[in-house]
């Protein structure tokens, strides 16, 4: 049976998705439950805030629909559901194939100018002695020092 979503509902799963994981208290909370379901109190342990503080954070992944919540007696767990991510995987890898290919093409562009301007270096260059220490000019006539000469004329006072 082939699902129809609307996508204004498709925009907000989205919106809610990366709202979610724009908080990295809210991403360590995903890590942790990567690797099975966990208490509230052990998740809220290694980030230091307060219980109803980490609740929110909770509260908004639940929304998001990136967990859920499962209350047996008097301890609520947490267990990760990542079908929403896989909505965010598939739509950020539409625009990873776009960019992929912008970046190609400006490589591409890179390496043609590159070749290009290898191709236009002109094959000699004059040297100017004055700038190449290894000129026999310079070493043959070494400047000469000026001595000095008398008193210079004095000013009238």
């Amino acid at each position: 049976m082939v699902k129809y979503e609307d996508p204004a509902v498709r925009e907000a799963v989205l919106n809610n998705v990366f709202s979610a994981l724009a908080d990295p208290t809210r991403r360590g909370v995903l890590e942790s439950l990567a690797g099975g379901s966990l208490g509230v109190s052990e998740l809220a342990a290694p980030h230091g805030m307060s219980l109803p503080g980490f609740m929110k954070h909770l509260r908004v992944l639940e929304e998001a629909g990136l967990i859920a919540r499962e209350k047996e007696g008097r301890v609520v767990s947490c267990e990760l559901s990542a079908a929403p991510m896989k909505a965010a995987s598939t739509w950020m890898s539409r625009y990873e194939k776009f960019w992929s290919e912008k970046l190609d093409s400006l490589a591409r562009y890179l390496y043609q100018q590159e070749e290009l301007q290898t191709w236009n270096k002109p094959a000699f260059k004059p040297v100017n002695p004055s700038t190449n220490p290894r000129s026999s000019s310079i070493a043959r006539f070494p400047s000469r020092r000026k001595k000095s000469g008398g008193r210079g004329p004095t000013r009238k006072r």
